[in-house]
This record gives structure tokens, C-alpha cells and sequence, in this order.
């Protein structure tokens, strides 16, 4: 299956229970990325084949009657189990309890589907991953779509509750994820409510469904390294999904990364040990050859991963790219519709799911629909992100404050607004994403004042308090200073429902004035990077960051 995504907006820029939130589109959910071609695999192997033998009885991959890397060439009821759970996220695999080259492609597939490090073993992540999306559980179902009721209670069972019960496990309840809201995700559902300010009735109606989609975090991609939508050199600061599909590279190559998208010094030491053993200049910067040698021997069938990406607008790319091909046009196409939240595997290949995301995209930018990517498709996949007109006017901490008043007014959705992206790898519609830290990322970035780059609230506040990159704490702030606002209070900034911006001015000891992104129109127009005012005695939770 393919990873579920989420809309990933956070609040626009005041606390929810006083500024409402204006809805954003949520992204689609894709299941089955792999199920056309693992099953035609999976046909091939057992077509003309006399009466199979019955398979072992399935096996729990968690137990300790299972290794703990499940591979190619063993038999026993853990493949079975594994076998069931890949066909549960459409993989159509003869279930044999037998780890052939067609359960290798499906796991291959399914790991690229799930930002998992692409190397075909069943280890500790991939087992884990397995169970927590959904396992058999009915497909996931988007709350907001006609699909799902105004209101879902206790009784409830299907896909709309398979993506209740995923979006309270990302917001830290342990609940199962098995479409049947039971006692248990009623109480959690409660619980949520309670925490967010909500009538805590159990039920599951429009600001339910809104507070739970919000959450502040950047799209957790499965980027391929190696397509234009990465860096050329991914190095330590910059977050994101092109991060996170490094660190998931960096465990399938025998490290132990958490996957969070941050570039940290974990990160850092992780890339010059892969260098150093792989006979790389061992300087952390993660550059085409360094890529290269993370992506051997891994990816879909052959192992040799998809094709290298080719700008859809070179001349060898055709005039129409079309479903059926395969190459390192189609490569890019994917990678940039993953850019626009389509949610695919990276693998090169154009069939049914890339053609259906065209389509998606296509309609979603007015396009004609024929799910053939020609010159205005290519063109509006590009169009996203447009560089900044003017060029960094540096200045370190002193400039802070100066470029980011000059944004004031820039309306999100704009190619100005989109281009603050560029900080931290994304070339993302703001329209479609949290990016309040990835502005100041952006103002970091053209001042020259910090290296430090993140699209999350929580990163800013933990290397503050850390006192690295420049960074610290301050209870005695000034204009120019970084302002991170919990919402939910409790200073721990990992609720989901926090804030970030730029301290304008500061007056009588608790209140201030801020230039903040991805905040409300004080005029009502569209959110954008406007002027607020906030206090440090309100309801939520107020942390200065001094920048030094």
C-alpha cells in the first residue's frame, strides 16, 4: 500500500479555539501501489503450475518464532504472515509461505511505497510498519470525502475508521488500527477531544475531523534522492522528506537512524561512516556519488532501483510521456507528483497509479485530463516554486527581523510564498502544507544568521534549548528574535498544534508583535506572512529563541 498522507496543515497562525481554521485539501490516500505488477509477477510464477501445497500456518513476524530479518529463500508461516500482510496493501501474491522474487518485489515495492530503506529484508521497521498501517484492516478512507458520515460513533467499522484510527496513533494514542471503532478508540477519540478543546463526546463530527488532520509537519515523502526534486547536495540543517528517505538508506545500510526528516549531527555522523566504509570522501555532504552508492543493490525486481531522473523538459524526454513507459522521464514524473501529493512509489515505471495521479493532477490545475504528460503538464509540475527575485542580503541576526517584515503581504499559495520551500528542500504549494517554520528556515537561510534548517515547530525549540547552531533560549526577548508558540500548552511543542514567527516588537514585558508565514489575513483575504499580536500570558505556551 502506499504510505498514507496526510493534509498536513497546522493551525493558520492563532490558537484554534480563537481563530477557526480555514479547511485545506486533504491529500489522497493511494492503496495498492504495487498490486498490478506484483500480481502479474506473482501470476507468472504460478501459472500451469500443478496443485499447490498449503501454505505453513501464518506466524506473528513480532514473535520470537520469527527471525529477525525475514529473506528471500526461506519458507516457514512467518512468510506466510508477511505474504498476507502484503496482500492486505494490494500486493495479489499466491500466499505459499515460500520468499520468492515475487514476495521480494512486493516487499521491495512496499518499503519504497512507505519511505522504509528499499533493501528486500523484513527487518524490525518493516514489520513494524506492516502492522501499523492498517495490516487487514479495511483501506483507509479520507474522514472529509462523501465516503465517510458526518458524525462516526462507536459501532462505526470500514475505511473511514481505519483513518480515525491512523490519525489518533500519529497524534500518540495506542490504539489498534483495525476499522472497528470499538471502547477503545472511543476513549481515545475522547481523549483527543479533550486535549484539543473539543465537546469530548466520542464522536467524530466536522471539528474532529479538522483537529485531527491538523498537525504541524512537513510531507513526509518517499523521495528519490536522485530526482530533481532533491537538493544535489543534501547536507547537515536542511529537513524534510528528501532527509527522511536518507535516513531510511542510511538503515538499510546498517545504521539506526530515527526517520524525522532532520538533518542532525546523528544524521551527519551516519552519512561520513557510510562514506568511509564505501571508500567516499567522508565529508557528511550527501552528493550525486554518495547517493549513488546508497541506492546499489537495492530497489524494485532487479535491484538496481529506478532509472536516474531526467528533467521532463530535455530532449530526451518525449513530447508526451505516457502510460506504459518506463525510464528516468517517468522517474522525475513521479518524484514531482509526489511534490503535489500523489503519494507513489518511485520506481520508474508509468502504469495504472502514475496514470491516475496525472489525471488527479491535471484536474486539480485546470488541465485537460487525458492523463498524457505533455508540454502544459510538464510545465505546471515545474511551476511551483519560482526563486526568490532578489538575491540573500545575508547580514546574520542583525537582517533577521529586516527580511522578514519585507514578506509581509506575500499570500500563500503564491510563487513567492512557495519558493520559501527551496529553505529546507520543498517545492510544495503552501496551500497544501504547515510552513510557518519553513519560512523562518527561509529567513535563516537569507540572513546567513543560523544554519540550522526545519520545517518543524519542535526541531527549532529542541536545538534552542540544545544551544547548537547558533541557537539558545531567551526570557528576555528582542526584535528579531524567534518566537515558538505551543497552543496546547505544556512547552513540550510535540501536541502537533504549534506555531512559529518572527519577534517584530516587544513592549510592556508580555506583549509583542510578530511577522509570521502560514498565519491568518488580519484583513480576511487569504493566510499569508502578516503582522500579529500575541502575549506571553494567554493560554498557550511561549518560547523566545535568540539567535547569536
Amino acid at each position: 500500500m502506499g504510505r498514507l498522507a496526510f493534509l498536513v496543515r497546522t493551525e493558520d497562525g492563532d490558537p484554534p479555539h480563537r481563530d477557526p481554521h480555514r479547511p485545506g485539501k486533504p491529500w489522497r490516500v493511494r492503496v495498492g501501489t504495487f498490486a498490478a505488477t506484483a500480481a502479474m509477477v506473482s501470476a507468472s510464477l504460478v501459472l500451469g503450475a500443478g496443485p499447490a501445497s498449503a501454505a505453513p500456518a501464518p506466524i506473528k513476524l513480532t514473535s520470537a518464532s520469527c527471525p529477525q530479518e525475514i529473506v528471500q529463500g526461506q519458507t516457514s508461516g512467518c512468510v506466510t504472515e508477511l505474504q498476507n500482510l502484503l496482500n492486505a496493501h494490494g500486493a495479489g501474491l499466491a500466499v505459499d509461505g515460500q520468499f520468492g522474487s515475487a514476495t521480494l518485489y512486493a516487499v521491495r515495492e512496499y518499503q519504497a511505497a512507505t519511505a522504509i530503506a528499499v533493501d528486500g529484508r523484513v527487518g524490525p521497521a518493516t514489520k513494524s510498519k506492516l502492522y501499523a498501517t492498517g495490516g487487514s484492516a479495511p483501506a483507509p478512507v479520507n474522514l472529509n470525502s462523501s465516503s465517510c458520515p458526518a458524525n462516526i460513533v462507536q459501532g462505526a467499522k470500514g475505511g473511514c475508521v481505519t483513518e480515525l484510527q491512523r490519525l489518533l496513533v500519529h497524534h500518540g494514542y495506542g490504539v489498534d488500527v483495525d476499522g472497528d471503532f470499538g471502547a477503545g478508540t472511543a476513549s481515545a477519540v475522547r481523549s483527543f477531544q479533550s486535549a484539543h478543546g473539543l465537546t469530548a463526546d466520542g464522536q467524530v463530527g466536522t471539528n474532529t475531523k479538522r483537529a485531527l488532520y491538523d498537525t504541524d509537519e512537513s510531507p513526509a515523502t518517499g523521495l528519490d534522492l536522485r530526482s530533481a526534486s532533491c537538493p544535489a547536495n543534501i547536507v547537515e540543517g536542511q529537513s524534510g522528506g528528501c532527509v527522511a528517505t536518507l535516513q531510511s538508506l542510511l538503515n538499510g545500510k546498517g545504521q539506526s537512524l530515527g526517520v524525522d526528516g532532520s538533518f542532525g549531527p546523528q544524521t551527519l555522523a551516519a552519512v561520513k561512516a557510510f562514506q568511509s566504509a564505501s571508500g567516499l570522501t567522508a565529508d557528511g555532504q550527501v552528493g550525486p556519488n554518495t547517493k549513488a552508492a546508497l541506492y546499489s543493490n537495492i530497489g524494485g525486481g532487479g535491484g538496481n532501483g529506478a532509472p536516474a531522473p531526467i528533467n521532463l523538459t530535455s530532449a530526451s524526454c518525449p513530447n508526451e510521456i505516457v502510460q506504459g513507459q518506463r525510464s528516468g522521464c517517468v522517474t522525475e514524473l513521479q518524484s514531482l507528483l509526489n511534490h503535489h501529493g500523489a503519494d507513489l512509489a518511485v520506481d520508474g515505471d508509468f502504469g495504472p497509479l502514475t496514470g491516475s495521479a496525472v489525471r488527479d493532477f491535471q484536474s486539480e490545475k485546470g488541465l485537460s485530463v487525458d492523463g498524457q504528460v505533455g508540454p502544459n503538464t510538464k510545465a505546471a509540475l515545474y511551476g511551483a516554486v519560482t526563486p526568490p527575485s532578489s538575491p540573500p542580503p545575508g547580514g546574520g541576526y542583525a537582517k533577521i527581523l529586516d527580511v522578514a517584515a519585507a514578506e509581509v503581504g506575500t499570500v500563500e499559495g503564491s510563487a513567492r510564498a512557495n519558493s520559501y520551500g527551496s529553505s529546507v528542500g520543498l517545492s510544495l504549494s503552501t496551500g497544501n502544507y504547515a510552513w510557518c517554520a519553513t519560512f523562518v528556515s527561509w529567513v535563516a537561510q537569507q540572513t546567513g544568521a543560523s544554519s540550522y534548517r526545519n520545517s518543524y515547530v519542535s526541531g527549532w525549540v529542541k536545538q534552542a534549548r540544545a544551544g547548537n547552531y547558533h541557537l539558545s533560549v531567551t526570557t528576555s526577548p528582542q526584535p528579531g528574535d524567534i518566537v515558538a508558540f505551543d497552543w496546547d500548552g505544556g512547552s513540550d511543542f510535540t501536541g502537533g498544534n504549534e506555531h512559529i514567527g518572527i519577534v517584530r516588537t516587544v513592549s510592556g514585558g508580555s506583549s509583542f508583535t510578530t511577522v509570521e508565514g502560514n498565519t491568518s489575513n488580519p484583513d480576511g483575504g487569504s493566510d499569508g506572512v502578516y503582522v500579529k499580536s500575541r502575549a506571553t500570558n494567554s493560554s498557550y505556551d511561549v518560547v523566545f529563541i535568540r539567535v547569536r
